[in-house]
């Protein structure tokens, strides 16, 4: 079982697992993603710039979209994208339509993903003197 798991706040994680019974394999499933849950930056309800993630040969283009244009997005993509509590954002899977890769892909797009704090960070500059 493939699980998604968020609290609608900006985390969420996934989790895979197998079992004889299918109620054993959704609880592992579901520890494994609580086990395995990252912070998304959400900003204004949506994500704070464009990203591309790629997994073997999938590959999925994150955008981010105007309030009250919903979630355009398909399969895993969308259960991560209201797990997470994004709201409005545009998107497109391309490539593989395995639906364990394309997640392993989200997943690698939104972990690249880069707020002000991080950038300001990195570059050890106060976010006031970067966007004045």
């Amino acid at each position: 079982a493939l699980m998604v798991v968020g609290d609608k706040k900006g985390k969420v994680g996934y989790g895979f697992g197998k079992a004889n019974d299918v109620s054993d394999a959704i609880r592992k499933s579901i520890d494994r993603a609580k086990k395995n849950m990252f912070t998304v930056p959400v900003k204004k309800n949506t994500i704070p710039h464009e990203i591309i993630g790629r997994f073997k040969s999938a590959k999925i283009v994150l955008k981010p979209a105007s309030p009250g244009t919903g979630i355009i997005a398909g399969g895993p993509l969308r259960a991560v994208m209201e797990a997470a509590g994004v709201n409005d954002i545009l998107s497109k899977s391309l490539g593989s339509k395995n639906q364990m890769n394309i997640l392993k892909a989200v997943f690698n797009g939104v972990e690249n993903l880069m707020d002000a704090r991080k950038i300001s960070k990195d570059r050890g500059k106060p976010i006031k003197e970067m966007w004045g």
